[in-house]
């Protein structure tokens, strides 16, 4: 299960708090404080704090005091102006704080990104939950053959059915040993009281990279955005992907004006090469290019070619 009943009685306990403060708070994102947005099949991710709203970005852009007197329609306007012009400063000056629970593997992924605060469980002082992810038949995908690093046809029948079954069968065969090395079971109890039972911190060496783990993830606004721009973009991997998305429509509750100029000039725009912007220039006065004529590579051509909405010539 994504929520242990602990954690759902926490959950409950603080968003049946309210506060008062003197600093900004945005309505959408408190109704959704605390709670978390479940995600694969054990997976959550959700907001435990936050500072900051789009008003915070024009304050620091402007180096004003308070919310000023600009129209909202001039604070979108500057902000789009910020993104556009990749003016990154500004958009620091927010923070929040994620509750994330996520396949060991995909934590992998995450922690490239070392722009951020981590605090993750520790399986040295607690014990791992019997909580592994498998994949949705739909994303068994074969090895692509163009991209090296990324999965192609979905695997069908009776190779689909193996699969799943090799990776059910080693993540519970793995956390029996688990269990069986540590002395202990997922409640704590103990298996044998004649043995003294293996440390965790090397007991957990046994266990899949599929395995579930958590942390907190506390990250400004724009190394958030650099993330997303990454791990929300179609060619990221699925699993944590979702991650992604889910937080990209965390911002659009946040900080909506930095959410349409993010998904305008970055999610949705495109960044030309100085050679790619000559090729468009050359097709626009209807002159006929080629790969060959272009001075990029095939590679590049047909990444532009993809851009321009073009079939590869």
């Amino acid at each position: 299960m994504p929520i242990t009943p602990e954690q759902r009685d926490e959950i409950d306990r603080l968003r049946a708090v309210t506060a008062t403060t003197r600093r900004a708070t945005v309505p959408a994102l408190e109704e959704i404080l605390y709670q978390p947005v479940e995600l694969l099949d054990h997976g959550f991710v959700r907001v435990i704090d936050y500072m900051g709203d789009d008003a915070a970005v024009v304050q620091a852009a402007r180096v004003s005091y308070g919310k000023g007197t600009k129209k909202v329609s001039e604070d979108a306007g500057l902000i789009k102006y910020l993104m556009r012009h990749r003016h990154s400063t500004p958009f620091e000056m927010c923070e929040i704080k994620f509750h994330v629970k996520l396949p060991i593997f995909v934590a992998r992924q995450w922690i490239r990104h070392r722009t951020a605060n981590v605090n993750e469980y520790s399986a040295r002082y607690s014990i791992l939950d019997r909580e592994f992810y498998i994949p949705a038949p739909e994303q068994l995908g074969a090895q692509a053959v163009v991209n090296r690093q990324g999965r192609g046809d979905v695997l069908e029948g009776e190779e689909a059915a193996a699969v799943l079954k090799l990776l059910r069968d080693d993540a519970e065969r793995s956390y029996d040993h688990y269990e069986e090395m540590l002395n202990q079971r997922e409640d704590g109890t103990v298996i044998d009281e004649s043995r003294q039972g293996l440390a965790r911190e090397l007991a957990r060496m046994n266990l899949p990279l599929n395995y579930y783990t958590q942390w907190y993830w506390k990250v400004d606004l724009q190394n958030l955005l650099h993330f997303l721009s990454l791990r929300a973009d179609s060619h990221a991997q699925y699993e944590i992907r979702v991650y992604a998305e889910a937080m990209l429509d965390i911002v659009r509750r946040w900080v909506p004006a930095v959410h349409d100029s993010f998904t305008e000039y970055r999610m949705g725009g495109s960044h030309l090469s100085r050679t790619g912007l000559e090729v468009v220039k050359r097709l626009l006065a209807g002159e006929p290019v080629t790969q060959e004529s272009s001075g990029l590579s095939k590679r590049e051509w047909r990444e532009l070619m993809d851009q321009l909405g073009r079939a590869e010539g």
